[in-house]
């Protein structure tokens, strides 16, 4: 399945960024990658989340939230030091430490900065869809469009730890509403990508905070930790 240009070009900017949006879901599901490359994850998700949308958001003159101004800057700079905490916590649990790093790195910085890079990529690739095609780029919509993005990115996540699916929707409203008051997708594409980066540092290194304390003060979640 892949998108119809012509037809998307008769509808209004709403309805062709949710059909793009759709359609793009689709190819992403279908592209299969080999799980332990990087390389291979890169290359699809710029392809599909960031040279498509971008294309048709420039063919259209639309803006995606790839802008950068104060108001973006100041709200990065506060949405990143919100969410270190959790990336902390989060790093200490051991379903997340059995999952991350996603792909094969070590602390070695010859090995760690291109890997943070590489995956920064992906995390900013995925936002430009999720934050910036089917959020930003809808705002039209008003303050419901934060809510598009989250029920994708579950469908499209659910083989990640129970306990990050289960967060993957606050987090989502979060991230959208931030870049949403923002005009820019600059803020979630920071938190997540250098998120990632420090998420992945942690696991590699002894547990921030005992796990045993974090797995008890979180025992009453519905979900494993």
């Amino acid at each position: 399945m892949t998108p119809d240009w012509p037809r998307l070009a008769r509808l209004s900017w709403v309805r062709t960024s949710l059909a793009a949006g759709f359609c793009l879901a689709v190819l992403w599901s279908l592209w299969r990658v080999p799980p332990a490359s990087l390389d291979a994850r890169l290359v699809r998700d710029v392809v599909l989340f960031v040279c498509l949308p971008g294309a048709l958001a420039l063919a259209r003159g639309r803006n995606l939230g790839w802008r950068v101004d104060r108001r973006a800057l100041r709200n990065t700079v506060a949405l990143a030091l919100f969410v270190t905490p959790f990336y902390a916590v989060g790093s200490s649990l051991p379903t997340i430490r059995a999952y991350y790093p996603m792909w094969a790195t070590d602390t070695a910085l010859a090995v760690f900065l291109p890997h943070a890079v590489a995956q920064f990529v992906v995390a900013a690739a995925a936002e430009t869809y999720y934050r910036g095609l089917l959020c930003v780029g809808v705002r039209e919509l008003g303050f419901k469009s934060v809510f598009i993005s989250p029920v994708v990115y579950a469908l499209h996540h659910v083989h990640k730890p129970p306990i990050e699916l289960l967060l993957s929707a606050p987090t989502d409203v979060l991230f959208g509403a931030v870049d949403y008051r923002s005009a820019s997708i600059l803020p979630s594409v920071v938190a997540h990508g250098f998120g990632l980066a420090l998420l992945d540092w942690l696991v590699l290194h002894p547990p921030v905070i005992p796990t045993a304390t974090v797995v008890r003060a979180l025992s009453w979640l519905p979900v494993p930790l």
